[in-house]
């Protein structure tokens, strides 16, 4: 079987993470918002997708990945992640620098480098903004984590992970000293606005409705 195209790795990352929370067939619009891309574009490459098995295409149902599909998605996040921690871990970039350089790397497609990395970076569950890696086998940890906005007050908790992956998002909280591993208290939330404030090492700090709903606490 022919590997994929950088494009269709892409496509099949992109309905993977729109599906992974929702039950229902995704949409090409939401593709196409998802991709930056035009629905009929989205429509083109759905269909040589749904020609490679990868996934399941009815007109006006929206799309489902097929098992080879979802295999090809998970193995891709796989290589993202690790190169993600490698390039943290190992050649000292900030968890700012990363994401983009690893869109590149992930279709590197070579399963023993792949493996290999994994091997050398002794087997990492997580990357550098606290998502999970699957391992070689596409199985996802289980981890319990929940949105900060979700929190009550006198809620304490670990910063494990964020929903935003942006270098803005990334640089802000790092200047807030909101970085992964930070103990937090929830102190009181504001009605108004959705604004909290946290207790951090004993000294308040508030942060927005916006900024929160992007962190994931571990009680």
């Amino acid at each position: 079987m022919k590997s994929n195209s950088f494009t269709e790795e892409n496509y099949l990352k992109a309905i993977y993470h729109l599906s992974v929370d929702s039950a229902v067939a995704v949409q090409t619009n939401a593709i196409a918002d998802g991709m930056h891309t035009k629905p009929a574009s989205v429509t083109d490459m759905i269909k040589r997708l749904a020609e490679k098995q990868m996934v399941n295409y009815t007109r006006y149902q929206g799309v489902t990945l097929t098992d080879l599909g979802k295999k090809a998605a998970i193995n891709v996040i796989r290589k993202h992640r690790l190169w993600e921690v490698f390039l943290v871990n190992k050649l000292n970039f900030k968890w700012d620098e990363v994401h983009d350089i690893a869109e590149q790397l992930e279709h590197v497609n070579s399963d023993i480098l792949i493996d290999r990395l994994d091997q050398h970076l002794n087997f990492p569950r997580q990357d550098p903004h606290g998502d999970p890696i699957p391992d070689k086998n596409g199985k996802f940890e289980d981890i319990s984590l929940i949105k900060l906005n979700k929190l009550q007050p006198g809620d304490k908790g670990m910063i494990v992970g964020v929903m935003e992956h942006s270098s803005p998002f990334l640089k802000h909280l790092e200047k807030i000293g909101l970085t992964l591993g930070t103990d937090i208290t929830i102190n009181d939330l504001t009605d108004f606005d959705g604004s909290v404030e946290l207790l951090v090492s004993d000294k308040k700090l508030n942060i927005s409705r916006e900024v929160a709903k992007n962190i994931l606490i571990k009680l």
